[in-house]
């Protein structure tokens, strides 16, 4: 009965993001992890008859004993209603979607993180104010993009046998590096199909060091496109037990961006340049998710941006617009961007707390099926809450 399901669900969001990507929308499918695609024709449906479908599915799978079937299902569907007008609360949407709480965290636990991303900064001769970024740029290297992409191309390669051992994998890809130039919230973007990965560069967001280079070699090559390359490696039309379409706004994402954003302090623990960015983004996730709350709880504008600044002296007034209409606006990303505070958290804490053995089941798993949230807690019970423990500190 759900293999069934499973195959008609992925069905339906091939039509449905051949439709998107022919209409000129953002698409559906972030990764395809499957053999080879179905024999059947994927005709473009639209938004409403394809809501319509997977609310059928939806009922069907519910009925079901398989819970990650219905979960799926129901990310799909949550997200789909977004995009045709529907403003569930952030809570809602997000444990819908992304399959995680949005308890965030206390106030106290954001400026410890905070405390330790600025003595490391300052252990490498870097001030805390509206120049730390800049000078943290220069302290690493600027690379043009042109360099940057071969930069880090040879960088994935060095860190490779690292990552494969962490992961125990061996699962075969192949890299393709672009420019390009669009105007959108990423700087770097990849996407592909099987063991096929394409790691996308914009050139008008983009900005590199040669320490970024590093840290996207591991984010983007090893952590996303050998971890896809590995579902890939693993899933079988014969035992269908997950959908091998990968959407970011699913449940699969809260593992797939923590583990890429976390990956140093399991395989470079060792690199201080590398894990003084991993310390810096973990609190900026963090202040990052205050904003996400306050503005999808009624905040204003003025109490949010005063916030952000109080936090992060270096963000620019552009940057903090860009994170609220984000986040309280856009229907993917509203949803999308939730998983990265959630997921580098865990990861976080997985690196730090956990014994090795619990660390390297989880990476072995990672490597081979995409994990929700239920199944990362299912890995390590004794966790922290993904999304946060509540008491959430911001204006």
């Amino acid at each position: 009965m759900s293999a069934a399901l499973y195959e008609e669900l992925e069905h339906a969001l091939r039509c449905w993001h051949r439709y998107e990507t022919e209409q000129g929308n953002a698409p559906v499918v972030d990764f395809d992890c499957a053999p080879q695609a179905p024999a059947s024709a994927t005709v473009p449906r639209g938004r409403l008859d394809t809501y319509r479908r997977l609310r059928s599915l939806l009922n069907r799978a519910a009925r079901t004993d398989d819970t990650r079937l219905t979960r799926e299902t129901r990310a799909h569907v949550t997200y789909l209603a977004a995009l045709l007008g529907r403003h569930d609360p952030l809570a809602d949407y997000v444990r819908r979607t992304q399959g995680c709480g949005t308890g965030g965290w206390p106030d106290g636990y954001v400026r410890a993180r905070g405390e330790t991303a600025r003595r490391l900064l300052a252990d490498a001769g870097i001030g805390w104010g509206p120049d730390t970024a800049r000078d943290l740029e220069r302290a690493e290297g600027v690379l043009t993009a042109e360099a940057a992409a071969e930069a880090i191309g040879g960088e994935a390669a060095a860190f490779e046998p690292r990552v494969r051992a962490a992961a125990d994998t061996t699962a075969p890809y192949d890299l393709t590096v672009e420019t390009v130039r669009v105007d959108a919230y990423w700087s770097y973007w990849l996407d592909g199909a099987g063991r096929a990965v394409r790691l996308r560069i914009n050139l008008e967001r983009a900005a590199f060091t040669l320490v970024q280079a590093r840290l996207f070699a591991l984010h983007e090559v090893l952590g996303h496109g050998l971890q896809s390359a590995g579902c890939h490696a693993s899933f079988s039309r014969d035992d269908v037990r997950w959908l091998p379409l990968l959407t970011v706004h699913s449940p699969c994402q809260v593992a797939l961006e923590g583990l890429a954003q976390a990956l140093p302090l399991f395989v470079a623990a060792d690199d201080r340049q590398l894990i003084t960015r991993v310390r810096l983004e973990h609190y900026l996730q963090l202040v990052r998710a205050e904003l996400h709350l306050a503005i999808n709880s009624g905040a204003s504008v003025d109490a949010c941006a005063a916030h952000a600044l109080t936090r992060v002296p270096f963000w620019s007034d552009t940057e903090i617009a860009d994170m609220l209409a984000d986040r309280g606006a856009d229907p993917l990303l509203r949803s999308y961007l939730w998983a990265y505070p959630a997921g580098l958290d865990w990861f976080a804490a997985l690196a730090e707390e956990a014994p090795p053995a619990t660390a390297a089941a989880v990476l072995g798993a990672a490597y081979r099926r995409p994990l929700h949230p239920a199944d990362l807690a299912d890995l390590w019970p004794a966790g922290p809450a993904i999304g946060g423990p509540g008491s959430h500190g911001g204006p």
